[in-house]
């Protein structure tokens, strides 16, 4: 991620971005990049903050971290073999719907002041075009550059990652055996969010949830709370917050998260009625 976030022209993103009026094809863009980029939640982090840093708009760069855990080339090879070609199309397209919807709302409600003053900073000193046009570096001379960068990251995260999988390892101990199948089963009206509030404390990746969203499906579950529920493990836990303090107060943490989750259900409930 170091590499990439030296690679990466997150600036002339952001000086294209400043000067074109796209009308909200950016966050298309940012999702449809999100879906095919193979991270995970926390993989996907590393590359927001750099979006973030970058100076991109903050709803653009939501866009890309709400898409990129939620589809993947691995994720929709397994779904088509699980669920057929259907249900993995109308996945597909939720999620990177997903990113726009979320990205959008999150855009439209001004919270870059609840960046914290690491970015505030970074941002107060981008650099312009012109800067960029003279820092044409070959791989040798990005190298001290890019393990800066990698050497922060984790130093930054380290103690974030190791409580937040701690926190999300925890969790699965307190969910009792036969819990699924008693209370987000097709004859409760609030299984779907009860199952995303179950989910979001969760970590998996969607290759390692998706055989448990099929058992939960032959089960009886309807598959629209599964993958619900597979959504808000996926695309939502606690070591992605942990990740995330580092560019946002827990302000911004908590209404993202609030946003997203709002978001997935509405999604669980569509779900069950279309397939």
């Amino acid at each position: 991620m170091g590499a990439v976030n030296s690679y990466f022209p997150v600036e002339r993103i952001r000086n294209y971005l400043s000067r074109n009026k796209l009308y909200g094809l950016e966050y298309v863009l940012a999702s449809v990049f999100g879906a095919i980029t193979p991270f995970c939640s926390c993989s996907s982090v590393p590359l927001f903050i750099g979006f973030v840093k970058g100076g991109i708009p903050l709803g653009v760069t939501f866009a890309f971290l709400i898409t990129s855990p939620l589809v993947n080339e691995v994720a929709l090879a397994m779904f088509i073999g699980m669920f057929g070609l259907r249900a993995t199309i109308i996945y597909a397209a939720s999620g990177i719907l997903l990113g726009i919807a979320g990205g959008t709302v999150l855009g439209r409600l001004n919270l870059e002041k609840h960046l914290t003053p690491w970015v505030q900073n970074i941002l107060a000193n981008a650099k312009t075009e012109e800067q960029l046009q003279a820092e044409r570096l070959t791989l040798l001379q990005r190298m001290p550059s890019i393990l800066k960068e990698a050497t922060g990251i984790i130093k930054s995260v380290f103690w974030y990652i190791i409580i937040g999988i701690g926190i999300g390892a925890a969790m699965h101990g307190f969910i009792p055996t036969g819990f699924f199948e008693q209370y987000i089963s097709k004859d409760n009206p609030f299984a779907v969010p009860l199952a995303v509030l179950v989910g979001v404390p969760l970590y998996s990746n969607a290759a390692g949830v998706l055989p448990v969203i099929q058992v939960f499906v032959a089960k009886g579950i309807p598959i629209g709370t599964a993958i619900a529920f597979m959504m808000a493990v996926v695309g939502l836990s606690v070591p992605e917050a942990t990740l995330l303090k580092k560019v946002m107060t827990w302000k911004l943490i908590v209404i993202f998260f609030a946003v997203i989750t709002f978001f997935i259900i509405i999604s669980g409930y569509l779900f069950n009625i279309i397939l």
